[in-house]
């Protein structure tokens, strides 16, 4: 019987470890190795393979088919090694981890809940949902290790995951009237969607006027049902009974902002590596529902370009149509 060939871990996960960076040159940073020590993994990883993985794109590299199909393989290889390695290690570690999320996002922390607590079944979760300006402070004030943030991109500690699109948004029976400043519903003044709907009234020189104020989303949802204006935020978790769109009533589009992942300097570990990859895969999928405009315009010619260095190597790309 002839004696298979064994894959190295180690090969499968710097490819994934590329493909997530966007270039070799970063993973072999994150990984502590040479471009070139990257690029020869990447050579015994196809003799392995015994098939071509990268085909000629220009003047750089594509994953073939073959190579995208290499690539899917070599995720769920090591989605079931680490959760393998979480599972026998993560029963005997204790402790807490503090998480935060902005309250847009609070259905995808379920599904993470759960299986962070069957990994960890002996941490302490603490949950905090709160404003997206108030999470992202209690990340720079080491108060909670890692918040889900719409916004705040420019914070030491964001990464950002995905953006969305703004939408106005209104009760189905709300009529705007003429000839009078634009009702407004709005939480409170640090809230970055007030902020952006202020923002383009103003330049667009509308007239406006604040006619509902209210600290909670559900405060928020009360005053849109009850037909006291309008307001601006994505179209997650829309209660029945509003309408929601770009222009809504001939109002300016406000764009779009990035949904991000908090992280508190000092918050090394590796339950909470592990809670921060849970809540990245969540987020992506909800973000994936929910497709922003540059996402539905370029779905059909998305190309993930991983590079073998910053200069002078081949760049390794995936064109996925």
């Amino acid at each position: 019987m002839s004696v298979r060939t064994n894959l190295d871990l180690d090969t499968l996960r710097t490819l994934s470890v590329a493909q997530e960076l966007g270039s070799l040159a970063q993973a072999a940073e994150q990984l502590g190795r040479t471009p070139s020590a990257i690029s020869l993994q990447m050579k015994r990883l196809q003799d392995d393979l015994g098939i071509i993985l990268f085909r000629k794109h220009g003047r750089n590299l594509a994953l073939t088919e073959a190579g995208v199909v290499a690539l899917d393989y070599a995720r769920r290889i090591l989605a079931l090694h680490d959760e393998m390695l979480d599972t026998m290690q993560g029963a005997s570690i204790a402790g807490n981890i503090r998480l935060g999320c902005t309250q847009d996002f609070v259905s995808v922390l379920p599904p993470v809940l759960s299986h962070f607590s069957s990994l960890y079944p002996h941490m302490r979760i603490e949950l905090r949902i709160e404003g997206n300006a108030a999470l992202a402070d209690a990340v720079e004030a080491s108060q909670i290790d890692l918040a889900v943030v719409i916004g705040h991109e420019g914070r030491a500690a964001a990464q950002t995951i995905g953006h969305l699109d703004l939408v106005w948004i209104a009760a189905s029976s709300f009529a705007r009237p003429q000839d009078q400043p634009l009702p407004l519903a709005t939480l409170g003044p640090q809230c970055i969607f007030r902020r952006r709907v202020i923002e383009q009234l103003e330049a667009k020189k509308i007239p406006y006027r604040v006619a509902a104020n209210s600290p909670s989303l559900d405060g928020l949802w009360a005053s849109l049902l009850g037909g006291l204006g309008v307001t601006a935020r994505t179209v997650l978790n829309l209660p029945d009974g509003l309408i929601a769109s770009g222009s809504l009533y001939g109002l300016p589009e406000l764009g779009q902002l990035p949904v991000t992942l908090q992280r508190a300097t000092h918050s090394e570990s590796k339950t909470i590596d592990r809670m921060t990859e849970l809540l990245s895969q969540s987020l992506k999928l909800a973000l994936a529902s929910h497709p922003n405009e540059k996402t539905r315009a370029n779905r059909h010619n998305s190309v993930i370009d991983i590079s073998a260095s910053r200069a002078g190597k081949h760049n390794f790309r995936s064109t996925m149509r």
